[in-house]
């Protein structure tokens, strides 16, 4: 109920978002990208699109706040984490819910170990405390020699660490202080 809401309530920062889109570059409104959901399962998760076409074919990170794949209006999106307003439709359909850990692509779980895998025993979300923490997680890795490798084995694995704690000890108000908090973060940029 709560995302059907939040969609109607959104419906005309979506429609301002898909024209600004649409004027800045060639391509869809949204990207679609196959994650890795609840028990293991993949889905299509939905962002508002804010890379070229054919952006990722190459490197699945994102490095530094210049990366020349993203467009113009995209960076701005990104900033605000506007881009993540379309899982409201993943959280209605049933993929993912407000919070949780978020979901990865296939790619970066099979780097997973067995213990970690746990964090697939609920359902992904919008935001969490690693999304939190890791907000700027694109700078950190423009100062990296080798930012997929920083990636995998440092930002990840400290989002592994948020993640099944997570698991291990979410409730409805904690999660509700991680909506707040997310939002903050937002509003102060932070």
């Amino acid at each position: 109920m709560a995302s059907a809401l939040g969609l109607i309530v959104l419906s005309p920062l979506f429609l301002i978002l898909a024209v600004w889109i649409k004027l800045d570059s060639k391509g869809p409104v949204f990207y679609r990208q196959v994650r890795v959901g609840r028990h293991n399962k993949d889905f299509r998760i939905f962002k508002f699109r804010t890379m070229r076409l054919g952006a990722d074919s190459g490197s699945l990170v994102t490095i530094g706040d210049k990366d020349p794949r993203v467009t113009r209006s995209g960076y701005i999106i990104r900033k605000f984490k506007m881009d993540e307003l379309p899982q409201l439709i993943n959280v209605l359909v049933g993929d993912m819910s407000f919070v949780g850990p978020r979901p990865e692509v296939r790619h970066y779980v099979n780097y997973w170990t067995p213990e970690q895998m746990h964090v697939l025993d609920v359902r992904p979300g919008i935001t969490d405390m690693a999304s939190i923490k890791f907000r700027n997680e694109n700078e950190l890795m423009a100062n990296a020699e080798d930012p997929e490798k920083y990636y995998i084995e440092v930002i990840m694995q400290e989002k592994l660490k948020l993640y099944l704690e997570y698991v291990e000890h979410h409730s409805f108000f904690g999660d509700i202080g991680l909506i707040f908090k997310t939002i903050w973060s937002i509003i102060a940029n932070k």
